[in-house]
């Protein structure tokens, strides 16, 4: 019984894949503002037997959103797929979304099509979300990102993850304006786009909480040290939260480690990216259905590493960036994974970066470990300059003596098992051409 808007249709091959593959739809919109998009739609839909479902429509996505809110009929699930950013459809799409039901049994999350449904009336209240702009998320144009999605964005070695939470936090954002807040259920950095899939719930006493779920980011442009400064603050008396301003900065004028300036990036979103039992839901329904997806080695080695990430530490650091920063050779992934969990830090991969390193230690643990490190492959220190961010931190003697001795917990169970994690392109300089011309 869903209704599913695909706001910007353009051939309709995504409305009719809902149709075909998705049980338990009630309709499906195909929205689209052009004539020529509309006529070819209609084509398809007649083509693969699904006009029973399928509806296309000619019109402004927002305006189609923006009625269906005024008659109070929202759509259960609402898909924003655009050429480059959505940020002109998010207002609507936040109001146009049903209010997210709660689960009551069974595993309704990639149940298999032939399978009783125990699925409970409630209704998901589901947003897929696709930027395809990552230029400007990346910390190409910061002042771009800012005008699009109400954050400043940062050129860092954690960009990709940077603008999934960007993302998250002006969906977030949006619907704070209604007294509705967004849960993410899952959170993609792939190929050239990021797609955010988030529920969306109304609450006027939870919305006071969203403050306190977002940061500002202090990043050093020397050594690449980063700092999250929360916007808001919640403390707990009793059975109540009361919410108040966050106390600050958590940085000096400059790096304590290599003394160069920071950069302020964000807002952004500094809760989980994912839901745990949500990816274990997905990985479960392909186990249960082998064979059914042709892309099933990705979709299982990605929803893998996302299901070890640290969901509680936002950012990541990168094992060339580090190595880099110090002008050291760089250790393997299990050397510096195995001397932070000798440290008694945890530590994962991040499904945005293959070189990923997510800790929740802290930079000066970091470089302590790098300082141990290059004690082991001394570094030409000679050659640098005395201002150089590499020659400042190697300065200083490593509290922590660092161990690099292998463990066996440091190599990851998808990478232990061969799962396809980070796949190649298929092809050079495949990804996004030219926008369509009008006409």
């Amino acid at each position: 019984g869903l209704r599913v808007l695909e706001a910007l249709a353009a051939s309709g091959l995504r409305s009719i894949r809902f149709a075909r593959e998705v049980p338990g739809l009630r309709a499906v919109v195909a929205c689209d503002r052009s004539a020529a998009a509309v006529t070819a739609m209609a084509r398809n839909v007649a083509l693969n037997g699904v006009g029973g479902l399928v509806t296309p429509h000619l019109g402004d996505a927002r305006m189609l959103m923006y009625q269906s809110k005024a008659d109070r009929e929202p759509f259960d699930v609402i898909d924003l797929d655009p050429y480059g950013s959505p940020s002109p459809f998010l207002d609507a799409a936040v109001q146009a979304v049903s209010e997210g039901g709660e689960w009551t049994g069974g595993a309704p999350w990639g149940t298999p099509p032939d399978a009783p449904s125990d699925l409970p009336p409630n209704s998901p209240g589901l947003l897929c979300v696709t930027c395809t702009d990552m230029g400007v998320m990346a910390g190409n144009s910061p002042e771009t990102c800012y005008s699009k999605y109400g954050a400043v964005s940062l050129k860092g070695k954690f960009c990709h993850e940077m603008a999934l939470r960007i993302v998250l936090h002006s969906l977030d954002l949006r619907a704070n304006c209604y007294q509705r807040f967004v849960v993410p259920l899952l959170s993609l950095s792939a190929d050239f786009y990021v797609r955010v899939f988030v529920r969306v719930f109304t609450g006027q006493a939870k919305v006071k909480a969203s403050a306190s779920k977002q940061a500002l980011v202090f990043h050093c442009v020397g050594c690449g040290s980063h700092h999250l400064q929360r916007l808001g603050r919640a403390t707990t008396h009793g059975s109540s939260l009361k919410f108040g301003a966050a106390s600050g900065p958590p940085v000096g004028p400059t790096c304590e480690f290599c003394h160069h300036r920071h950069q302020l990036g964000g807002p952004m979103w500094a809760e989980p990216l994912h839901d745990p039992e949500f990816v274990e839901g997905v990985l479960g329904a392909l186990e249960r259905s082998p064979g059914r997806f042709a892309t099933e080695p990705r979709l299982r080695g990605v929803l893998s590493v996302i299901s070890e990430e640290l969901g509680d530490v936002a950012l990541y650091y990168t094992l060339d960036g580090l190595s880099s920063t110090i002008r050291s050779n760089t250790p393997s992934l299990l050397q510096l994974r195995s001397a932070l969990l000798h440290a008694g830090f945890r530590v994962s991969l991040s499904h945005a970066c293959k070189n990923a390193v997510k800790t929740d230690a802290p930079p000066t643990v970091l470089w302590d470990i790098m300082r141990c490190w290059a004690k082991l492959h001394p570094v030409k220190l000679e050659r640098l300059p005395d201002t150089s961010p590499a020659a400042r931190i190697l300065s200083v003697e490593p509290t922590l003596q660092a161990s690099f001795t292998l463990r066996d917990d440091a190599n990851p169970s998808s990478r232990k098992r061969g799962l396809k994690r980070f796949p190649e392109n298929p092809e050079a300089f495949w990804g996004p051409k030219a926008r369509a011309k009008a006409g």
